[in-house]
C-alpha cells in the first residue's frame, strides 16, 4: 500500500511525464535511487547526474515485452519504461550508452537500439517487481520474439542484467533532411 506521500509523489512524477521531463526539471527521487543516467544529458537532479527511484521509473509508462531470452526459460512477460522514454526524460545527446551492472560488468549500446527495437528497461517479470537474485532491479530487454534477428550473440551482450548506471556519450551524427542540400 502506497503512503499518502508516496502516493503524491507519484502523481506528480506522472504530471511531470506528461508534460515532458524535458521542459520541466527532473524532480528528486523519494526511494532507493535504482539508476543513475550520466554524460551527455541536459535534465539532471543531483549534481550533472539523474538519479532515478522506482516511482519514478514507473511513472514513465509502463511498456511491455512478451518473449523468450537466452537466460530465461519459456515465455516471459517483462515489463518496464522504454529506453527510448528514459533517453528523452534526461535529454540525451549522445550516440553511445555505456551500461553498468550492479557486479561492473558494463556493455556498450547503441543509441538507436533503443529506437530501432523498442528496448525496454524491466523492472518487473511476470507482474513481480525484479530483485536482484532476480537479475533486477532493472533489466536491458530486447523484443527477441518480435524481432528474431536480434538472437545474436552481440545483442545478448548488451541485454544487461542489474543494471545500476548508464553513461550517455559519443557525438550524434544529424542526417540531412530532404529539403536540406547536399555537399
Amino acid at each position: 500500500m502506497l503512503s499518502l506521500r508516496g502516493l503524491l509523489t507519484s502523481l506528480l512524477l506522472q504530471v511531470f511525464i506528461g508534460t515532458a521531463w524535458a521542459d520541466a526539471e527532473l524532480p528528486q527521487p523519494q526511494g532507493p535511487v535504482l539508476l543513475k543516467v550520466s554524460g551527455s544529458i541536459s535534465q539532471t537532479n543531483h549534481g550533472d547526474e539523474a538519479h532515478f527511484d522506482y516511482a519514478m521509473l514507473m511513472a514513465m509508462g509502463m511498456h511491455e515485452i512478451v518473449t523468450h531470452t537466452p537466460w530465461t526459460e519459456g515465455l516471459v512477460r517483462f515489463e518496464g519504461p522504454s529506453g527510448r522514454n528514459l533517453l528523452e526524460a534526461v535529454d540525451a545527446h549522445g550516440s553511445q550508452l555505456m551500461v553498468q551492472a550492479l557486479d561492473g560488468y558494463v556493455a556498450e549500446v547503441p543509441v538507436s537500439d533503443f529506437y530501432q527495437h523498442d528496448v525496454i528497461l524491466a523492472l518487473k517479470k511476470n507482474g513481480e517487481r525484479l530483485r536482484v537474485r532476480d537479475r533486477g532491479p532493472i533489466i536491458v530487454v530486447y523484443p527477441f520474439d518480435q524481432k528474431p534477428e536480434l538472437l545474436t550473440e552481440q545483442i545478448r551482450f548488451r541485454s544487461v542484467w542489474q543494471v545500476a548506471s548508464i553513461h550517455v556519450w559519443g557525438m550524434v551524427v544529424s542526417v540531412p533532411t530532404k529539403n536540406e542540400k547536399q555537399h
